[in-house]
């Protein structure tokens, strides 16, 4: 029997509206009032949209894909090619290689035979990185830079996959710049200082979505929150449920969550946070987990 053709997810089409909306005002109308504020607002509807990009990349909002990720085209947060988000997002979803760092292309953690081998400067740098507060000061730059020098190899290797994902996000890259030079009043400099405040609130998000663990399902959390960082991050911080479900709106799941909290906490073995302020005030300035991979290799034959 066919399925029912999906219909648009309207609460993802109006909050794309809105994001755009803030998107707008802020490299325009609001510079001139609050330089400040243009480029917090303007940070935030980037982080927003990121958000957005990845319910896209789950086939959200429209039953057209080609319509859905037309709503994405333009390359607000400037460095992330759509189609390598997408691509290595999609591998993460393999959950028996979550963490796995070679496997999970979204792992924070090393082999600890590539670890011992770093430099005393490289080892304090990604330690500094696994703080909270390093993550939000120089995650931006360290995850991006890693992101970046990653597909520049791939790409000098020949892979066509990885060339065609930029040579798409040119134009979209364009049509942000071609705002910014022609239309907008914030500059180039203060945009730029949004896209970091963007990237920042985004690594709130992925700072313990995952923990090394020998079952596979027991490596994604939990986080009640229902405040503005759920919003912000379209409910991921309840992540177990995404990653079992990943093709349900971000819209209708808490009531997911809430209907089986039993059920999900058993099956990530009780890896839940009750708020971001729990975790702000736990790993601010204390690293959650150490940069080699904790029970590597063992991982990698553990039975869910």
């Amino acid at each position: 029997m066919a399925l029912e053709p999906r219909a648009t997810e309207w609460p993802t089409v109006l909050l794309f509206i809105a994001t755009y909306a803030v998107w707008f005002a802020g490299t325009t109308v609001l510079w001139p009032l609050s330089p400040t504020l243009a480029i917090l607002a303007t940070g935030i509807a980037i982080a927003q949209l990121s958000s957005l990009t990845h319910e896209v990349l789950h086939g959200h909002p429209f039953r057209s894909q080609f319509w859905s990720e037309a709503l994405v085209f333009p390359a607000t947060g400037l460095f992330i090619a759509y189609l390598r988000f997408k691509d290595t997002h999609l591998q993460h979803h393999y959950d028996p290689a979550l963490t796995d760092p070679y496997d999970d292309p979204e792992s924070n953690f090393l082999d600890p035979a590539v670890w011992a081998r770093l430099s005393a400067p490289a080892k304090l740098v990604l330690r500094l990185n696994n703080t909270l507060l390093g993550r939000l000061l120089i995650g931006p730059f360290v995850g991006t830079a890693l992101f970046l020098w990653n597909d520049l190899k791939l790409a000098l290797k020949g892979d066509r996959r990885v060339i065609l994902a930029y040579v798409l996000h040119v134009p979209g890259l364009a049509l942000v710049f071609g705002w910014l030079l022609l239309a907008a009043q914030m500059p180039i400099w203060a945009y730029l200082i949004a896209v970091y405040i963007g990237t920042a609130l985004l690594k709130i998000r992925t700072y313990l979505e995952h923990r090394a663990h020998t079952a596979a399902r027991a490596r994604t959390v939990i986080i009640e929150s229902r405040g503005p960082f759920s919003l912000l991050f379209l409910n991921n911080n309840f992540h177990v449920v995404h990653h079992m479900h990943p093709t349900e709106p971000w819209y209708k799941i808490p009531a997911m969550y809430a209907a089986r909290k039993d059920h999900y906490q058993r099956r990530n073995e009780a890896y839940v946070y009750r708020s971001y302020t729990e975790i702000f005030a736990r790993y601010l300035f204390k690293a959650k987990d150490p940069v080699p991979h904790p029970v590597w290799p063992v991982q990698r034959g553990g039975m869910d």
